[in-house]
């Protein structure tokens, strides 16, 4: 039976309240699990998956790079390209249990690894997904305010000479930057961040092509190619050191390439025919070789222009002073866009935290009643006092743990290190060796089950390097006053 608008925008209301959506007949306004319509396309998904993918963790390749050199480097790089692309793809696949087509649909990657895997990896699943999301929005807001602070350097330096010093507080950036985020979280979901990522995804590639470009103009200026073939020797640093950095490399690319756990959330924005799964494939090639291309270019390019003094952080670390107007405008981009990318992996989060609690408080109306505020010109916004007073609650703490741990480079490793092995090669290798019925011994199942512990050994590693650079950066360290 077909409905009309108004008639199926009530029924989708009584639901949203309690938030259950029965099963029903896909049509002309509902999806199979009877909630409204999907609309995402292999461009949004994409550009979600470039707004998680390219984030401030390209700008530290360079200095990655540095620590491997010309041979380890690049192979690195693309070894952690090859292996976030095949487990991304067994990933998508978990999107729905049973039938690639009609089977039941799993909302976030909890649900697909609880569907597949069962209640206690579900539960520990749940416990590294959320610590590692809100480390990487912590991670972000400090990379945003650095970059706010390489604006006013620049200037500075412009006006003052390349000698000055030119002293900047970070603290109050920060806050700017949490002020920001408390008002974008009040958009209600992922469903309706599109936009947002599309304006991210843009300016992700704006201060990419900018950082190659002076990379590239840095090379040719100097006329020779720095570097050498095994990274940073030792002399420039101690043998331990040596070792310490190179393991802290292996986090900052595996950051650079971490978004699997939003995955799933971004597959659920998608719409069908054709099935979930295979848009998401061809999403998931698109953007993971694009970001290579662009990881390749700006780590080499770096490496090529600085050798093993590439700062670590190409566009706020100073290798370049001039032009100076086109420095700013790629910190501009950089902040632009870590205000999407933080929305990105915010989004799950909040909708795992107020899903649960409404089912905790289903009578409360302080967590289930919308306040409709009209808008002209467009559909009522829906405040939710609950939502409001949490999400804001949230970008307040991860603001100040930014504002007490302000270590880029060292927080970029650990939460790349932290993310990699379990959300982005073990659980969807899990998942997909139960769903498949992959035979135990069989060539497939050893090839996955050797993947999975080499990409363990190397995650362990690299942790061990970021939080050896932690605790380095803490013998000097006063809270709240970071200064570059």
């Amino acid at each position: 039976m077909k409905m009309d608008q108004n008639a199926a925008s009530k029924y989708h209301q009584t639901f949203e309240i309690s938030g259950d959506f029965p099963p029903q007949p896909p049509s002309k306004f509902f999806d199979d699990d009877g909630r409204p319509k999907r609309t995402g396309t292999l461009w949004t998904a994409s550009a979600h998956i470039i707004t998680a993918v390219i984030g401030s963790g390209v700008l530290a390749l360079a200095w990655a790079t540095a620590q491997l050199g010309w041979v380890a480097g690049p192979t690195v790089l693309f070894l952690f390209s090859f292996v976030t692309y095949y487990c991304s793809c067994l990933l998508a696949s978990c999107y729905r249990t049973g039938d690639p087509v009609t089977g039941k649909r799993n909302y976030t990657y909890m649900e697909a690894v609880k569907s597949n895997l069962g209640g206690f990896k579900f539960k520990i699943c749940g416990f590294i997904q959320y610590f590692n999301l809100t480390g990487t929005t912590i991670g972000y807001t400090i990379a945003a305010s650095i970059s706010m602070m390489a604006i006013k350097r620049s200037s500075c330096f412009h006006e003052k000479g390349h000698e000055n010093p030119c002293g900047v507080s970070g603290t109050p950036f920060m806050l700017l930057f949490g002020a920001v985020e408390i008002l974008l979280s009040q958009i209600p979901d992922f469903h309706e961040i599109s936009w947002l990522s599309m304006v991210a995804a843009v300016m992700s590639f704006t201060y990419s092509a900018i950082g190659l470009g002076l990379g590239i103009a840095k090379f040719a200026e100097n006329g020779s190619i720095k570097g050498s073939l095994s990274g940073i020797s030792v002399g420039e640093v101690t043998k331990t050191q040596k070792i310490w950095r190179s393991f802290q490399a292996f986090g900052a690319i595996a950051f650079a390439y971490s978004y699997s756990q939003v995955l799933i959330e971004i597959e659920d924005t998608i719409k069908s025919p054709p099935a979930e799964q295979q848009t998401m494939k061809k999403a998931t090639l698109i953007s993971v070789v694009t970001t290579t291309i662009f990881y390749m270019l700006c780590g080499c390019f770096g490496y090529a222009s600085f050798g093993d003094h590439a700062p670590g952080n190409l566009l706020t670390g100073f290798g370049f002073y001039e032009p100076f107007w086109l420095v700013d405008i790629a910190n501009i981009a950089i902040v632009i866009h870590l205000v999407g990318a933080y929305q990105v992996f915010a989004q799950p989060l909040f909708a795992f935290v107020e899903q649960t609690t409404e089912q905790y408080f289903p009578e409360s109306k302080l967590v289930t009643k919308d306040i409709h505020i009209p808008i002209p010109g467009h559909k009522p916004y829906k405040l939710n006092v609950f939502r409001l007073i949490w999400r804001s609650m949230f970008v307040c703490m991860t603001t100040l743990v930014a504002m007490l741990v302000p270590f880029f480079e060292d927080v970029v490793g650990i939460l790349g290190a932290v993310g990699f092995w379990p959300l982005t090669v073990y659980f969807p290798i899990e998942m997909y060796i139960t769903q498949k019925k992959v035979p135990k011994w069989s060539n497939k199942w050893i090839s996955l089950r050797i993947l999975s512990l080499v990409c363990f050994v190397i995650s362990v590693c690299a942790a061990a390097g970021s939080i050896a650079g932690v605790l380095n950066d803490l013998k000097v360290y006063k809270p709240f006053k970071t200064m570059y």
